[in-house]
Order: structure tokens, then sequence, then C-alpha cells
């Protein structure tokens, strides 16, 4: 474990910006900032339906031990993310109704946890938005000390405290502050390109034709040939 601190000051990403990416959604800034922040598969949401965007407010725990959740909250406001992780793996439900009902009255966002909550129910029905890689009615402790809004690995990326975490219904992605309006530039220009090929699908042009695959599947040496051919050639084959 790191050493044990708290950090009260980090710098975070403008808001105006965070929420511009909230409107694309995690496949489309995953693609925009090449293929990178994703969090990993594990993530998924609780609910379905919600996507939002905020700012990284880091915790790193010992597993099975909530103490660092509850130290979090203060340094929590508007606009924020809560992200856990824990130094090694953990099931365990560290996460519940009364934490998000803390988080909701300091204009948190969300939480995505690299480990178990519950209180699903309880949770979906106060629409307090979270991704976890498990959920369990198990409880925690709060004994050891851990770190706030310090580094961590989060699945399969870095967060620093500040960055913009994007989650919706296809995961979680990470985007650094100091490239999140770049994202939002890329986003959007992703969004337009999607755009015009989505009217030149409705118009009934063809992606093997708008995208150039054709002599890909050629230079593959994919055939085209009809029923009967593609008998004939196998019964030659036996």
């Amino acid at each position: 474990m790191k050493d044990p601190v708290i950090l009260t000051d980090p710098a975070k990403t403008p808001l105006d910006t965070v929420d511009a990416l909230a409107e694309f959604g995690t496949a489309t800034v995953h693609e925009a900032q090449g293929r990178t922040g994703l969090a990993g598969p594990q993530f998924r949401p609780i609910q379905s339906g919600a996507r939002i965007a905020g700012t990284a407010v880091t915790v790193l725990s010992w597993p099975g031990d909530n103490l660092m959740i509850h130290a979090a909250i203060e340094q929590c406001s508007a606009g924020d993310i809560l992200v856990v992780t824990t130094n090694s793996p953990s099931t365990d439900g560290m996460f519940g109704e009364l934490f998000a009902t803390a988080l909701q009255a300091r204009g948190v966002r969300g939480l995505v946890i690299d480990a178990g909550v519950r209180d699903v129910a309880e949770l979906n029905e106060m629409g307090f938005p979270v991704w976890s890689t498990a959920v369990s009615a198990q409880g925690t402790v709060k004994a050891t000390a851990g770190a706030v809004n310090i580094p961590v690995t989060l699945g399969l990326v870095s967060v620093d405290a500040g960055d913009v975490v994007v989650a919706d219904d296809d995961g979680v992605v990470i985007v650094p502050r100091a490239t999140a309006a770049d994202a939002v530039a890329a986003s959007r220009a992703r969004l337009e390109k999607e755009e015009a090929a989505r009217q030149s699908f409705r118009a009934g042009e063809l992606g093997l034709d708008r995208y150039g695959l054709r002599p890909v599947l050629d230079s593959l040496g994919v055939r085209y040939l009809s029923q009967k051919q593609y008998r004939l050639e196998q019964q030659e084959t036996l």
C-alpha cells in the first residue's frame, strides 16, 4: 500500500468540458481518443440507460475495508464521480445506499468501483448510477488506512484525481484531464462522420462500398459463389 494520504486540492477538468463528453458516450469517446481509456469489460452498470460524466475523486482501499470511502466523501463536490479501487482483488459489498445518500447530497454524479456493491434495488430507486465489478451482500470493516486523490489503476487504465470519467451501458472510459478538450473535439468530429454514414446507409449504400472493403475481401481470397458452385466444389474435395 502506498503512503496513507488524503489530497485535498487536486486540479479538476472544467465542468463544461466534462458535460460535453457526457453527451457522446463511452464508445464514441473511446474511439475518438485512439481506442484508449477503456477500463475493461468487467465494469458493469447496475442500472440501464444511465449516461454520465464527472471528475474523478480516487480512492485506494484495502479489500473488504471501506474506511477510505468515508474519508473520500468529504473531498467530493458537485460534478464528481467517486472511483474506488483496492490494493488486491475484492468482491465484498463495499458500497451501498447510505454512501449514495451522502454522495447525492454533495452533488456527486455516480460511482465506479473495482469491487462489490450492495443495496442494488435501493440504489436504482434513488437514481444513483453505479458501475462495479461485483454485487455482494458481504459486509466490510473500517480498520485500515488507504489513500484519497492519488493516482490509481482502474482495471486496464490509470486514473488521476480530476480526470474525466465517462460511463454508460457500454462501460467506463477515462479521459485524462490534460487531453479532455481534445477528446471533445475528436468525439464531435466522430459523431459527424457517423451521422454521414448513417444517412448513406439509410439511402441504401453498403458499408462494403462506403469503407472500401471490397478490395480487402479480395486480398483475403474471399470469393462469391452460388450455392450450386459451392456444393460442386465441396463434392470435388471429398
